[in-house]
């Protein structure tokens, strides 16, 4: 007998989606066979070849693996030198690593509040949170839509201010003509499962400036280098070397194992051969949903700026409660009785307990705190076919209908 839904009648779909799920195929399995057939699992070629097409496609001089989107984060704030007593603004709707990345530097975060229509971190809000202590803002392209970034660079040199752009959510999205990575100082990947394109794991930090260059490959190394020109001879090489010998070493500086492996950087690699695949479903599916839900009650949705031709990493809607008889809570579970399994992206930074504790309270950013309370992360990844993506869109109209006042 079919299970009948929380509100009664059968289910809309008879089998669960997922509000995200990594697309692999023959290639990307066959790009890993190779590599674990090879000589090297780490610190070999593919990582480098990894390195080499990522400058390609987002046009950037210098590109640096990691181990993960988490990893990418805090070595671009080593290498812009954010320190002890530095402040740096970021928005509170984004992962808790936007922020983390702050604190391991010893640094303060401080949440600057978001658009409400954009949901993107507010340019106006940046400035006002400035202060003669702040060092670099870190800007989030949240679902995947560049911020403001013509906008927050501008505030960014009046007033000496680096710019990291943490685009976990945008690879493959062109702001102005000009692909994420390649716009900000430095600007950092993840390849979370989730994401666009995935090595299970994995990071990466794109940059045009060769000093952030070097300092990032130390960073990912425990700071460890074989290049003589770069140790100090008086100090690394007073024990009888010279550094020409292949096995020498020395460590100049205090990094991190921070190190990608092979084995992601292969799978990375052949995924972003279909980044413009990819990119185009994402956005077939974003124009499915936009027609089905614009205007209808109870629904809002994001904002698109016409400067951002996004690749969307995950779609919200955001529940217009003063129309609806319950809250959030009824409409997700209603959702996952229908076999529509969600997600909320994000709760707020600092809502978290580590950073309650540390003496941040709620009410820092109303305009985030409001959108945490409504939205809904429905599915959206490319192996969606078009009979998922409808039924994600009836089950929604329909349990929404039904809660309407």
């Amino acid at each position: 007998m079919e299970r009948l839904a929380i509100h009664g009648g059968p289910r809309v779909r008879r089998t669960p989606i997922y509000y995200g799920h990594q697309c692999i195929d023959d290639e990307d399995i066959a790009a890993v066979i190779q590599v674990l057939k090879s000589d090297y699992l780490t610190c070999g070629p593919a990582v480098a070849r990894l390195e080499k097409k990522l400058c390609k496609i987002v046009g950037a001089k210098y590109a640096v693996a990691v181990s993960n989107g988490t990893a990418a984060l805090h070595a671009a704030c080593y290498a812009a030198g954010i320190k002890s007593g530095d402040e740096v603004i970021t928005t509170p709707m984004t992962f808790a690593a936007s922020a983390n990345c702050i604190l391991y530097m010893g640094a303060i975060p401080v949440f600057a509040d978001i658009n409400s229509e954009t949901y993107n971190i507010d340019p106006e809000s940046i400035e006002e949170h400035i202060t003669e202590r702040t060092k670099a803002v870190i800007v989030v392209d949240y679902t995947g839509q560049a911020t403001e970034l013509d906008e927050i660079r501008l505030i960014c040199k009046k007033y000496h201010l680096l710019l990291i752009e943490d685009g976990a959510h945008s690879i493959g999205t062109v702001y102005k003509g000009m692909q994420v990575g390649n716009i900000a100082d430095l600007t950092t990947f993840s390849f979370h499962p989730v994401k666009t394109v995935t090595g299970g794991e994995g990071g990466a930090i794109l940059t045009n400036d060769e000093n952030f260059y070097q300092r990032l490959k130390l960073f990912r190394t425990h700071g460890i280098t074989r290049n003589i020109k770069l140790i100090n001879s008086k100090i690394g090489c007073e024990d009888g070397h010279d550094g020409s010998e292949d096995w020498y070493y020395q460590q100049i500086s205090l990094g991190y194992n921070y190190r990608i492996t092979d084995i992601q950087a292969a799978l990375v690699t052949s995924q972003l051969n279909k980044l413009e695949q990819f990119k185009l479903r994402r956005q077939k599916i974003t124009v499915k949903y936009n027609k089905a839900f614009a205007d209808f009650p109870g629904i809002i949705l994001q904002k698109e700026i016409p400067e951002s031709d996004t690749t969307r990493h995950i779609y919200l809607i955001q529940l217009d409660l003063d129309k609806l008889i319950v809250g959030r809570k009824d409409i997700f579970d209603a959702l996952k009785a229908e076999n529509v399994y969600c997600n909320v992206h994000y709760i707020p930074v600092y809502y978290l307990q580590y950073y309650q504790e540390l003496g941040y309270k709620k009410g820092l950013c109303p305009n985030a705190e409001n959108l945490y309370e409504r939205i809904i992360t429905i599915p959206l990844y490319p192996a969606m076919s078009d009979e998922d993506v409808d039924g994600v869109i009836v089950a929604i109209k329909k349990v929404v209908q039904f809660y309407l006042k």
